[in-house]
């Protein structure tokens, strides 16, 4: 078995699942920067944007993961802020993130959703990136699999198949599968961003349409998700969609008691809300750029258009003086 702990500095112990999340937020930083110099935009606002990114994508998580595990701290609020025991979900860093970026992007005077369509494919490796963070610390895995199902049938190196040997008994690797997911994911944004068809927004859109898809099928297997419970029809509808995958995995239990895994269901309605966004966008002109049109920020014009203004004054009161 690996170990969680990468080295430590006396008291200090630095964790590989920090590392791998270091530098899966690194590289997506450097994919955005890449992309942005193809619109003239300075690597200083995507680090800029990183900074804002990142706590507030730790702070979403926390509060997303918190609220549906409020018995757990009620009693106990000191608990909350104590995210080094775990408990943080992917969904709510998502939306954090984006609640937090956005004011940034809005301020330096650009258009979100040409902003977030750079960023996609950044936010979708270093999901990739991540799930690596749950391998070292035996996380978010599946059900119990035979280990020779690990071996003979995924063919997994030795170093997965007994990271995934946890207290004797052998687990889907949940995070493989989501990584690799997400691997794809991202040539397929590579590809989808250099079509000439793409309007603004829809890079960033397609990014959730595709995560949401792999999120839900992959939820299904693992046996740490936040559950609800909710109206039966509702529970059948999710079973029947998730039922193909039953013809290589078993469903993973349900921990707290509820009917219906929280993730699943938000990727189901993640999905249907970006498709319905890119069709309405479309009908209604509010995605009239294309996504390799130029990206220039109302600040910028703003500015010009003073320049231009000034510069068109002091014409006219030459020209008036000559006349005189």
């Amino acid at each position: 078995m690996l170990e969680s702990v990468a080295f430590s500095l006396g008291p200090i112990h630095v964790r590989w699942y920090g590392i791998i999340l270091g530098t899966a937020a690194l590289i997506g930083l450097m994919l955005a920067i890449r992309e942005g110099k193809r619109f003239k935009i300075v690597p200083d606002f995507f680090m800029d944007l990183l900074l804002i990114g990142v706590p507030s994508a730790i702070i979403g998580a926390r509060i997303y993961y918190v609220a549906f595990q409020w018995a757990d701290y009620k009693d106990n609020l000191w608990e909350v802020f104590m995210i080094w025991h775990g408990g943080i979900a992917i969904y709510g860093a998502l939306i954090g993130a984006i609640i937090g970026t956005s004011f940034y992007i809005r301020a330096k005077g650009y258009n979100f959703f040409r902003i977030a369509d750079i960023l996609a494919p950044g936010l979708i490796v270093g999901q990739a990136i991540g799930r690596w963070g749950n391998f070292m610390n035996q996380e978010a895995h599946g059900g119990p699999v035979e280990e020779s199902f690990l071996r003979d049938s995924l063919h997994l190196p030795n170093f997965i198949v007994n990271q995934m040997n946890i207290e004797g008994t052998f687990y889907h690797p949940a995070f493989l599968y989501e990584s690799i997911w997400s691997f794809v994911g991202l040539l397929v944004l590579f590809v989808l961003r250099r079509r000439p068809f793409l309007r603004a927004g829809e890079l960033f859109l397609s990014y959730f349409i595709w995560y949401s898809i792999g999120r839900f099928f992959i939820e299904g297997i693992r046996t740490d998700s936040l559950d609800i419970t909710g109206p039966g029809w509702l529970a059948s509808l999710m079973n029947a969609l998730w039922s193909p995958m039953k013809v290589v995995f078993e469903p993973g239990v349900l921990t707290y008691g509820g009917n219906i895994r929280f993730s699943q269901l938000l990727a189901l309605l993640i999905v249907i809300a970006a498709v319905t966004m890119i069709t309405i966008r479309r009908k209604k002109g509010y995605a009239k750029e294309h996504y390799s049109d130029p990206i220039v920020s109302s600040l910028a014009l703003d500015k010009n258009k003073v320049v231009n203004e000034e510069e068109t004054d002091k014409g006219v009161n030459y020209d008036s003086n000559r006349t005189i």
